[in-house]
């Protein structure tokens, strides 16, 4: 049996995949309830106006979304928050710039590793390999 502590109140629970205790895990429950009736309710409502209106945090809100409980498709001022920026977009977990800045410092990052590693002779690579596993 996996036991655990619970994240958000400390509680010890037995792991299951949402990883929360049952109290934490019906409390969730009713918040999303809350979050949906209130969308059926206001269709023009955007994050900000979610969570003021219900009182549950953007980060629940979020965790919603992105779990694909609370659909955005069809709520046209719905949108998240960037991970990295917090600007508001509407799919995916970054914004362009942020990705583009990340896409650009990952090939610079790996520009500079080629360039400090000196080049190898391809005959000694395999069998270093398997010299290093060996303890050789």
């Amino acid at each position: 049996m996996n036991l655990d502590n619970c994240p958000k109140c400390g509680r010890l629970y037995v792991k299951n995949i949402m990883d929360l205790c049952q109290p934490c895990l019906k409390e969730l429950e009713h918040q999303y309830e809350i979050c949906v009736e209130y969308l059926r309710k206001n269709r023009g409502t955007n994050i900000q106006e979610l969570s003021d209106a219900t009182e549950i945090p953007i980060k629940e809100i979020t965790r919603f979304i992105r779990e694909g409980r609370i659909s955005i498709a069809n709520a046209p001022n719905m949108m998240l928050p960037c991970e990295v920026c917090g600007t508001l977009i509407r799919e995916g977990h970054m914004c362009d710039s942020c990705r583009s800045r990340l896409t650009k410092d990952l090939a610079n990052a790996a520009k500079e590793s080629a360039a400090a590693e000196p080049v190898k002779k391809s005959s000694e690579g395999a069998y270093r390999a398997v010299d290093k596993l060996r303890g050789i």
